[in-house]
């Protein structure tokens, strides 16, 4: 089970941290993404991690701006997000794979979102 929590209404140039919680002995074993998805679009991919935190990839759009980390003694990954845009606006997601992807369907595990809104 993964919980998202940390989402909330911000000004654009504001920050915002997510943190996603998994529940199980096997956090370490997957690698973890997150996600987001805004009214009337596809989900869209945001960043993953390795199991180990050594490798990270972010999509353009948020490159520079979004650092994902994880620490897995707490069984959590973060979603640092810095310099919010009003188009960063979606709801997000975390998920968990056996490796490293980009495409939504390829992971097995997903949260059930937390609510970003970025007003300009």
């Amino acid at each position: 089970q993964l919980v998202e929590s940390g989402g909330g209404l911000v000004q654009a140039g504001d920050s915002l941290r997510l943190a996603c919680v998994a529940s199980g002995r096997t956090f370490s074993s997957y690698y973890m993404g997150w996600f987001r998805q805004a009214p009337g679009k596809e989900r869209e991919f945001v960043a993953y991690i390795s199991r180990s935190d050594s490798t990270t990839y972010y999509a353009d759009s948020v490159k520079g701006r979004f650092t994902i980390s994880r620490d897995n003694a707490k069984n959590t990954v973060y979603l640092q997000m810095n310099s919010l845009k009003p188009e960063d606006t979606a709801v997000y997601y975390c998920a968990a794979d056996r490796g490293p992807a980009t495409i939504a369907a390829r992971y097995d595990y997903w949260g059930q979102g937390t609510q970003v809104t970025v007003s300009s």
